[in-house]
């Protein structure tokens, strides 16, 4: 899955064109390294968002198409 759709899907980020605006301006790191929208996410990476001064680390445990609100969070765990 694209990772701005998972970021989305997951609730990290509330829409799916803010999380590309995140992806372009450098914000979201995979693994360690910055990624673009397109990036392709799996079960085991390591997503960094930076929200200015602070940010969340979460590893991805499950990739869904779509799934409800209330099991977003099973999708990640913080780090």
């Amino acid at each position: 899955m694209r990772l701005d759709k998972y970021l989305k899907v997951s609730r990290l980020i509330k829409r799916r064109t803010v999380a590309n605006e995140a992806c372009d301006a450098g914000r979201v790191l995979l693994n360690g390294k910055e990624a673009k929208a397109s990036a392709e996410v799996k079960p085991g990476d390591t997503i960094e968002i930076r929200f200015g001064s602070r940010s969340v680390k979460a590893e991805v445990l499950d990739v869904k198409e779509t799934v409800r609100k209330e099991e977003a969070e099973s999708l990640f765990r913080y780090l």
